[in-house]
């Protein structure tokens, strides 16, 4: 029970793969409440208010890319509970990768919506907490993220633009709400995930073989990601922030495996 008593926000829960679906499970268990939200599409597709029900929680639909919907979303929370003490942003989207457009040939209209959705959205958000004192003193705020802000993943496309746009909101917007507030903010950079959105990426199933092979601990599951949610959203981690923290069973530092060269003998053979 590490968030007796605690209260939040958490974004983007879709379905039972979803990471944020997986945190919303364990900060519950942990003792903490919350309301969920997604964007109005993603809750006619998904099936959040199974997850709703499980957890005692009430669904508030936010478009994020829409301030006033952020502005509703924000006071709606402050009215339930008074100020907040975590949010998750769980958030990413690409209309370029759905729609299969090579990097070298994207449609920027669509790269404008991924931006605003993936990255932006985070420094509304906690532009939103900030103007209305919505946090909490020790309060955290955490955004997902993926190493391909730091690294070359083709298939990736422009959502490691948006990754890397995101974890420098975490860091310049931290230091705003830490000095101001107390309020710590951080980025997990996590393995590659069988979620709905994380399997959608061209050729994941290779890519998520060969992160687990180069893993000396092999991939992080939703759910281990979701553990280290909630220790970021605890008090035990009061004084981490700014941080991007790499959570991906050590892909991060590993130049190559020995299961990896294993595999490239036998194909070299």
């Amino acid at each position: 029970m590490i968030l007796k008593g605690k209260k939040g926000i958490i974004f983007g829960a879709l379905d039972t793969k979803s990471i944020a679906w997986k945190v919303a499970e364990l900060a519950h268990k942990e003792g903490a409440e919350f309301i969920l939200t997604n964007a109005p599409i993603a809750l006619r597709m998904g099936t959040i208010n199974e997850l709703a029900a499980k957890t005692n929680s009430e669904v508030i639909p936010c478009d994020v890319s829409v301030q006033e919907d952020m502005t509703k979303l924000i006071d709606a929370a402050i009215a339930k509970f008074g100020q907040l003490d975590f949010v998750l942003h769980s958030i990413g989207m690409s209309l370029n990768v759905r729609k299969k457009n090579p990097y070298t040939d994207l449609n920027y209209d669509f790269m404008h919506k991924t931006l605003d959705i993936s990255a932006i959205s985070f420094h509304r958000l906690m532009q939103t907490l900030y103007q209305k004192d919505a946090m909490k003193e020790w309060g955290s705020i955490v955004g997902l993220t993926y190493i391909a802000a730091q690294r070359v993943f083709p298939d990736y496309n422009e959502m490691a633009e948006a990754k890397s746009l995101l974890e420098s909101f975490a860091r310049s917007f931290g230091y705003h709400f830490g000095k101001a507030k107390k309020v710590r903010v951080n980025t997990i950079s996590q393995s590659p995930t069988m979620t709905t959105a994380g399997s959608g990426v061209g050729g994941f199933d290779a890519f998520y073989t060969y992160a687990d092979k180069m893993s000396p601990l092999g991939n992080a599951s939703a759910e281990s990601c979701a553990e280290y949610c909630i220790s970021l959203f605890s008090d035990y981690t009061r004084y981490v922030t700014m941080q991007n923290l790499f959570h991906d069973g050590g892909f991060s530092f590993t130049g190559i495996s020995n299961d990896l060269m294993d595999v490239v003998a036998k194909i070299s053979e």
